[in-house]
C-alpha cells in the first residue's frame, strides 16, 4: 500500500457517521442477544485457541523490519509495527489431542519460518518488549517518526493499519506516550504501543449465559498468572530519563512493563480510560453491552462478507478497540462455529513455546475446574483481584496476591497460593480427559518459575546486575542481556522451556 493510498483510507476512516455507526452497533447487540438466548453461541466442547505475537531482530540482536512478502510467504499476519508478526492458531477441542495439536501448529509454522527468515538475515523473537532498536537509530527515533500528508498524520514504522493510523487524526483522546518509572516520551500516534508483544489463549465456555462466571474466575487468577510470565522489566535504554542511575531504573520499573505502556499509550487518565482492569459481569446481556456502550474512538467502515458474525459486524468492529485485560468475545465463521469465549489478554511474549503453551493449558485448566465445582475463589472481592493485578505487574512474585483456596480460607502466602492454583489447573485438564502426568507435563514450566522464584523478568534483572557489577554501563549491559536472551531462545524457543536456561548462567539467589 502506498502512502497516498492509506492517507485515503484513513480520509475514509474519518469520515464514517459516528451517530449512525453507533445505531448500528447497538441493533447488532441486540442480535447478538436474541442468538444468545437461542443457543447459538452454545458448545458443550471446550474449545482452545491462541494468538501470538513476535518482533523481528537482525543477528546482531537488533530490532528489525520485516518486509511485507515475507510475512506473508511464512504465514504470519501484521501486528502494529513493521517488525511485529502475529500467528494464530486454529482452534481445537480442549483434551490431550486438542493441546498437543495447539503446541505442534506453533511448531510447525515457527519451523517453517526459520529458513526464510533466516535467508533475509532475521530471526522472530518471542519477548514482552524489544530494548535493542534498530541499527543506526535510536528507539525514540523508531517510535516517534511519523509525516504529516494532506492533513494527515502518519506513522513511518507502523504497519498500514486504517485504524491505529486513525487514531492520531481524530478528535476522541489517547495518551499516545510513555509514562513509566523514569521514561517519559511523548509521540504524535500510537506507535509507542509497538514496544510490546504478548500471548493471548482464548477459552470458549459451553453455555453462552454462563460466561460471567467464567470471567469472574479469570479475573480473579489473572494475577497469579501475569506474576508467573512477568517478561519486560525493562525499556530500551535511550528511553530512560538522562539522570536516572542503573540502580534507581533496576529498582523502580515494573516487571512487567507491557501494563504500563498499553494502558499510558491509550488511555488519557480521567477522560477516557479504556484499557483497564474490567469489572465483573452481572449477565452475559450486560457483556454484550458493555460492548456496545464503550466510547467509540475510531468508527471503521465496515463491510459484510456472509460470515455468520457479519450479522453483527459493526459490533464486532467497535469490540476490536474495547481494550480490556480479560475480554469476552462473541464470534464464528457459520452458526455451526458460533461461540463465546473468553480472551487472556494479560500475559506477555515467554520465552519459548513450551511455556506458552503451559499457559494455555494453565488458563483453560482453570476455567474448566473452578467454575464446575464452584470454588471459592469466586468470593474474592473485585478490588482484591484489581489489586494483585497491578500489583503482580509492578513486582512479579514479590507481589501481595490474594486467593481463596479450596477450603474457603483466605490465602496470601505464596507456595499455598500456586499449590491450589495447580492443583485446580490439574484438575481442569484431567477433566477433559488427559492424564495426572499428561496435565502435570504441561503445567511443569510453571510450577518450576513458583517453585524457584524464578520469571523471565528476574532472570532480565540479574543478567543486568551481573553485568554492571562486571563493569559494563547501562546500555551495554542491557543489550547483553537481550542478547543473550536471544541466544538462549535460538536454542530453545521449538523444544525446550524457560527453566532450561538455568545452568546456563541464568541462576538467581
Amino acid at each position: 500500500m502506498t502512502s497516498s493510498d492509506l492517507v485515503d483510507d484513513v480520509e475514509d476512516v474519518l469520515a464514517v457517521d459516528v451517530d449512525a455507526f453507533e445505531e448500528q452497533v447497538r441493533a447488532d447487540a441486540e442480535v447478538i442477544k436474541e442468538e444468545i438466548a437461542g443457543g447459538t453461541f452454545d458448545n458443550p466442547q471446550a474449545i482452545v485457541g491462541l494468538e501470538y505475537e513476535f518482533y523481528a531482530v537482525s543477528d546482531d540482536g537488533s530490532l528489525a523490519r520485516v518486509p511485507r512478502r515475507v510475512l506473508e510467504f511464512v504465514g504470519f499476519e501484521k501486528e502494529l509495527g513493521l517488525h511485529n508478526a502475529e500467528m494464530s492458531t486454529s482452534p481445537q477441542p480442549l483434551n490431550q489431542y486438542g493441546l498437543r495439536a495447539q503446541e505442534a501448529e506453533v511448531q510447525a509454522r515457527l519451523d517453517a519460518a526459520l529458513s526464510p527468515m533466516d535467508a533475509e538475515g532475521l530471526h522472530l523473537v518471542s519477548d514482552g518488549m524489544w530494548t535493542i532498536p534498530p541499527e543506526g537509530e535510536t528507539a525514540r527515533e523508531y517510535l516517534t517518526d511519523s509525516v504529516e500528508q494532506d492533513g494527515i498524520q502518519v506513522a513511518t514504522n507502523m504497519s498500514a493499519s486504517r485504524r491505529y493510523h486513525a487514531m492520531a487524526n481524530t478528535g476522541q483522546p489517547a495518551g499516545m506516550r510513555l509514562d513509566a518509572p523514569h521514561v517519559d516520551m511523548q509521540a504524535d500516534t500510537v506507535m509507542p504501543e509497538a514496544l510490546i508483544t504478548s500471548i493471548q489463549p482464548h477459552y470458549q465456555v459451553p453455555q453462552a449465559v454462563d460466561l460471567p462466571t467464567y470471567f469472574r474466575y479469570a479475573l480473579r487468577f489473572a494475577a497469579p498468572l501475569l506474576a508467573l510470565g512477568v517478561n519486560a522489566p525493562l525499556f530500551p535504554p535511550d528511553l530512560y530519563d538522562e539522570d536516572a542511575t542503573a540502580e534507581e531504573i533496576l529498582t523502580d520499573g515494573w516487571q512487567e512493563g507491557r501494563i504500563d505502556v498499553f494502558e499510558t499509550v491509550l488511555n488519557v487518565p480521567g477522560i477516557q480510560e479504556k484499557v483497564a482492569f474490567p469489572e465483573d459481569l452481572e449477565s452475559v446481556s450486560e457483556a454484550v453491552d458493555r460492548v456496545a456502550e464503550d466510547n467509540t474512538i475510531v468508527p471503521m467502515p465496515v463491510s459484510e462478507g456472509g460470515r455468520f458474525d457479519d450479522e453483527f459486524a459493526h459490533w464486532r468492529r467497535k469490540h476490536g478497540t474495547y481494550w480490556r485485560w480479560i475480554r469476552p468475545v462473541f464470534g464464528g465463521a457459520s452458526r455451526e462455529e458460533a461461540n463465546a469465549r473468553i480472551e487472556f489478554r494479560p500475559i506477555p511474549g515467554q520465552p519459548t513455546v513450551r511455556d506458552t503453551i503451559s499457559f494455555q493449558a494453565a488458563f483453560a485448566g482453570l476455567l474448566e475446574n473452578l467454575p464446575r465445582t464452584e470454588h471459592p475463589l469466586y468470593e474474592l472481592e473485585w478490588a482484591d483481584a484489581r489489586d494483585s493485578f497491578y500489583d503482580a505487574a509492578r513486582n512479579g512474585l514479590d507481589a501481595d496476591l490474594e486467593w481463596v483456596d479450596a477450603d474457603g480460607d483466605r490465602v496470601t502466602d505464596t507456595k499455598e497460593l500456586y499449590a491450589d492454583l495447580f492443583e485446580q489447573a490439574n484438575a481442569g485438564l484431567q477433566r477433559r480427559g488427559l492424564s495426572s502426568d499428561e496435565a502435570a507435563k504441561y503445567l511443569w514450566p510453571l510450577r518450576q518459575r513458583a517453585r524457584h522464584a524464578v520469571t523471565p523478568a528476574a532472570w532480565k534483572r540479574e543478567r543486568v546486575r551481573d553485568a554492571l557489577d562486571e563493569g559494563s554501563g547501562f546500555e551495554n549491559a542491557v543489550y547483553s542481556m537481550q542478547f543473550e536472551y536471544i541466544e538462549n531462545q535460538r536454542e530453545t524457543l521449538l523444544s525446550g522451556s524457560f527453566a532450561d536456561w538455568v545452568g546456563r548462567g541464568g541462576e538467581l539467589e
